[in-house]
């Protein structure tokens, strides 16, 4: 007796060919749905649409971890996301990408632009977006009054990459005399950096497309559009003919349509199964990406691992050079100058009520004069 065949397994296969394997069939679709994710998160950027953003880069990473998508132009794009994902946090000081607390976005951000310069074309353009990644990243820190923060970034370039003297006296000049709105930060704002970056992305899209999936999905839409004018134009000619009718007719049919369009606006079935019944939206919310459940991101170690993005640690005990720093700091100013000594000394992320409390433990301690 021959084996029973299931008819819904037998309906599947009879969509691939027996020359095909499926596998090379699901990992052909996975390329097409991660270039369509690649473009949406490029696009959601340039709207500056934060949560949305987010969320595309849900369904990006989970693409990018297919072990299909381990080329080395889908490596690049997935490298882009990260660069980009770090751009759109750039003025959210508290979040990291990587284990040293003193890396911020921008910062990061850097990083992984000096690993893209092979996919800009125009070499002017790849130095401008890295003096832009520079000055941003002291600008930030001086535009939420962390001046110690401005000077241990400025080190960090120092020390890490190579720029232009000029910029480096420049912004060592600003940050000294905390020019905040000093036209060279504002000829290098961080609206400037976002246009840049987008000119950039246009030239890469264009010189890799990929848009497949979209332009499919474009006609698929145009065809449902054209379809629905044709609905129109049916529904307008037999007006035209029940024009023609006597008068008591066109009230009977007007009277009958009008009937069916309240029934229709007043039904309470909800067809799409997925949809709550309270009819709020989806119950998956997505938190910004500084909390600690949030997305993972690119290492710039491998492209294949992903690193959960978290907020910086609470701040330590108080050293002794805190505590000298404090005191400096006082003698300085005066007692009660907190913000002042905060922007002259490096106290790891501590508060003006910080430096407060600590100063009132060091008179009761009799460890100042």
């Amino acid at each position: 007796m021959e084996p029973e065949i299931n008819n819904e397994t037998a309906t599947v296969a009879s969509y691939i060919d027996e020359n095909v394997h499926f596998s090379h069939v699901t990992a052909v679709a996975t390329g097409w749905m991660f270039d369509f994710m690649f473009i949406s998160l490029c696009r959601r950027f340039k709207e500056g649409k934060f949560d949305e953003f987010n969320e595309a880069l849900l369904t990006f990473q989970a693409l990018s971890n297919s072990p299909s998508m381990k080329s080395d132009l889908h490596n690049e794009k997935t490298m882009i996301c990260a660069f980009l994902v770090r751009v759109m946090h750039g003025k959210q000081l508290n979040v990291l990408f990587e284990e040293d607390d003193h890396v911020m976005p921008l910062m990061s951000a850097t990083k992984i632009w000096s690993n893209l310069k092979h996919t800009v074309a125009d070499e002017s353009l790849f130095t401008t977006i890295t003096i832009l990644l520079l000055v941003q990243s002291v600008a930030v820190c001086l535009d939420k009054g962390k001046r110690s923060s401005a000077s241990s970034v400025l080190k960090w370039f120092e020390n890490n990459k190579e720029f232009p003297q000029k910029v480096r006296v420049k912004l060592s000049t600003i940050v000294t005399r905390r020019e905040t709105y000093h036209p060279f930060l504002m000829s290098f704002s961080f609206s400037r950096l976002l246009d840049t970056i987008q000119t950039y992305l246009d030239v890469y899209l264009k010189k890799n497309p990929s848009d497949y999936l979209l332009k499919a999905a474009e006609m698929m839409v145009q065809s449902q559009n054209i379809e629905g004018l044709e609905d129109v134009v049916t529904q307008d000619s037999s007006l035209s003919e029940e024009a023609n009718t006597s008068t008591e007719d066109r009230k009977k049919k007007k009277n009958t349509v009008c009937l069916r369009t309240k029934r229709k606006l007043l039904s309470t079935k909800v067809m799409d199964a997925w949809k709550p019944d309270t009819c709020k939206k989806a119950f998956v919310s997505l938190r910004r990406i500084s909390q600690n459940e949030l997305s993972q991101m690119t290492s710039l170690k491998s492209t294949d691992t992903l690193k959960i993005t978290k907020t910086r640690k609470p701040p330590q005990k108080w050293t002794a050079q805190l505590d000298k720093y404090l005191k400096d700091g006082v003698k300085h100013h005066g007692q009660g100058k907190w913000s002042r000594i905060l922007m002259d000394y490096d106290f790891e992320g501590r508060t003006g009520t910080m430096l407060k409390d600590r100063w009132r433990v060091l008179m009761r301690s009799h460890k100042v004069g």
